[in-house]
């Protein structure tokens, strides 16, 4: 079990990019990148995006693509970045690694095999986010002038807090689930998929299964977190029955005897994260698309024609609601 198993508790609805217009979303921003940079290797061939002395920039054609979707719908991303990650989470991050491992494994066999689809794939799972990949773009999103925040902590819980506290910030945005248990108001799931998003909406949970936050954040604890393994047997309906019907974690731990190391903790990071007000925004996005064509083509070495379709639209957009804003 795990956080997905959310989906089948969360309010969810799809909703039309028309009703986001002029609105504003803070993106996890690792969640939305590996999507992109995953994406592109799979499916473009790596000489696209490695440069003459052997760095791989994949992430620069997934930013470049991905952003479109944002400024032709007049919706401002804010994109926020992890800090520091608890020791809590020290597992997963170990688990994420030997699977990493195990796949490179399978990569190199797929090479000396010659299949190229396996290849494809594999080399999609192995992906990373590495120094350079964090550092150009961040770069590439400061020359579009598109707003980042630095998390202390967890991305997530930055963009969930900033999506309650902050007036300027209607959404949190990513396609994990943790978003509505560090308290989002609302998230738009979705934004790296053709079509519209999904919002799934915080209140409306709760008030569907008659429970509160923290009786929320019991259940997700119950089936498994990113900071800890579930308790076997339990997925999210019997999870939800048995903390109704204790009252919460403790009572169900209590009447099962069973254990859940540092479950205290791991509650209070869902409802009290460490976040941060210490961030300034810009919400209006005035994007120097020839200085970006110039840091990804002639800096990175990105072929033009990869990205002239994606940068044209992105020029388009800025025209259109400037034009948007006089009628």
């Amino acid at each position: 079990m795990g956080l997905s198993d959310l989906r089948q508790l969360a309010v969810i609805e799809e909703v039309a990019f028309s009703d986001l217009d002029g609105d504003a979303v803070a993106v996890d921003a690792h969640n939305w990148l590996y999507k992109y940079l995953t994406t592109t290797v799979k499916w473009t061939s790596d000489a696209v995006y490695t440069t003459s002395d052997g760095t791989e920039v994949a992430n620069l054609l997934g930013v470049v693509k991905g952003l479109p979707k944002f400024f032709e719908n007049d919706l401002t991303p804010v994109f926020v970045w992890d800090g520091g990650v608890t020791e809590l989470k020290d597992a997963e991050i170990e688990e994420r690694r030997e699977q990493r491992e195990k796949y490179e494994a399978q990569l190199e066999e797929a090479r000396e095999e010659g299949d190229a689809v396996a290849v494809a794939r594999l080399e999609s799972r192995t992906q990373r986010l590495t120094d350079t990949i964090h550092e150009t773009t961040r770069e590439l999103l400061d020359i579009l002038g598109v707003p980042q925040v630095e998390a202390p902590a967890e991305g997530e819980a930055q963009a969930a807090y900033m999506a309650r506290t902050d007036d300027a910030i209607d959404y949190a945005g990513s396609d994990d689930y943790d978003t509505i248990l560090f308290g989002a108001p609302y998230t738009l799931r979705q934004l790296t998929s053709k079509g519209d998003p999904e919002r799934m909406d915080f209140q409306a949970t709760l008030d569907e299964h008659d429970i509160t936050w923290e009786q929320l954040v019991d259940v997700a604890i119950l089936c498994g977190t990113d900071f800890n393994d579930g308790i076997s047997g339990y997925g999210p309906k019997t999870a939800l029955n048995s903390v109704k019907e204790h009252g919460d974690l403790w009572g169900v731990l209590d009447a099962d005897d069973e254990y859940i190391e540092h479950a205290d903790r791991i509650r209070d990071l869902f409802l009290d994260p460490d976040v941060t007000d210490d961030y300034a925004l810009d919400l209006d996005v005035d994007p120097d698309v020839s200085a970006a064509r110039d840091y990804v083509c002639e800096e990175w070495e990105i072929p033009a024609s990869e990205v002239e379709t994606a940068f044209d639209r992105i020029e388009e957009s800025m025209v259109q609601t400037g034009l948007d804003q006089w009628t």
